[in-house]
């Protein structure tokens, strides 16, 4: 009985990690409000296109300066930078720290959780813009 109440409590415990760290990853629907900063340069989404800056269906996982179609910085497109939520949330912090040179001129986001938060909101798109 014991191993067994051992097994339930670490069971437990393991649950109660994951779930804080699904709740540290951001709120997609508060995200969304936070990326009203962004649409004037950025569009996400079915109908998203380039514009004044990339648009950013399919951001997860893809190398930076790489959208086709897009005319960008030499710095962005040599900085390496695989898009992940610890390099977003650096980047939006201060492009200008992340990426010296980039044309990117956001001030940067005043808090970690809209960092958090506009990622959650953005990894939602697949390539095709399409809601996963």
């Amino acid at each position: 009985m014991k191993t067994i109440s051992l097994l339930t409590f670490a069971a437990s415990v393991a649950f109660a990690a994951s779930a804080g760290q699904a709740l540290a990853a951001g709120d997609p629907a508060a995200g969304e409000k936070t990326f009203a900063k962004c649409k004037a340069c950025h569009q996400v989404g079915e109908t998203a296109k380039n514009a004044v800056a990339p648009e950013l269906n399919g951001i997860d996982g893809r190398k930076a300066g790489s959208v086709e179609g897009y005319n960008y910085s030499e710095p962005m497109k040599s900085s390496g930078i695989v898009w992940d939520a610890a390099n977003f949330k650096e980047f939006i912090k201060s492009p200008k720290a992340k990426v010296p040179g980039t044309k990117m001129i956001f001030q940067g986001l005043p808090s970690e959780s809209d960092e958090e938060n506009v990622w959650a909101y953005l990894v939602q798109f697949g390539p095709d813009g399409k809601k996963k």
